[in-house]
């Protein structure tokens, strides 16, 4: 096994995370409730982690907020009431920002390892294509 899963995998929910932090702020704010900096540093870790099983089960990130809510003392109900209005559209920006995120750790792990990313791949997929005569 190479680095390249671990180090992968680590940087391929950011944008579940941004939604996730986003998301409990947006409740507070709309709560009244005031979020100190402390606390929304120990959310955003909070997160870090927790975030880590999100990838491939759909509509995830409700459950971990709706944890959040009662464990930071937001209301849980109505809060996951007001982002799941909006979250389908949201899910399908951070499923982008976590694609990004994987292709950017791809590409800096290689560069990390010496390899390169554009040497030999034109001849492969030029061996690939079918030529002028088939088509």
């Amino acid at each position: 096994m190479t680095a390249d899963v671990p180090a992968g995998y680590s940087f391929n929910l950011d944008g579940s995370t941004l939604y996730l932090c986003l998301a409990s702020l947006t409740i507070a704010q709309a709560s009244g409730v005031d979020m100190p900096l402390s606390r929304q540093i120990v959310m955003l870790l909070t997160f870090m982690l927790t975030s880590k099983g999100v990838a491939g089960v759909p509509r995830a990130t409700l459950v971990i907020i709706a944890a959040a809510c009662q464990s930071f003392d937001l209301p849980g109900e109505a809060g996951v009431a007001m982002i799941l209005a909006v979250d389908e559209v949201m899910d399908m920006a951070r499923s982008a920002v976590n694609v990004t995120g994987n292709a950017v750790a791809a590409i800096v792990v290689a560069k990390w390892e010496g390899n390169s990313l554009t040497e030999g791949a034109t001849d492969e997929v030029a061996g690939e294509l079918p030529s002028a005569d088939d088509r």
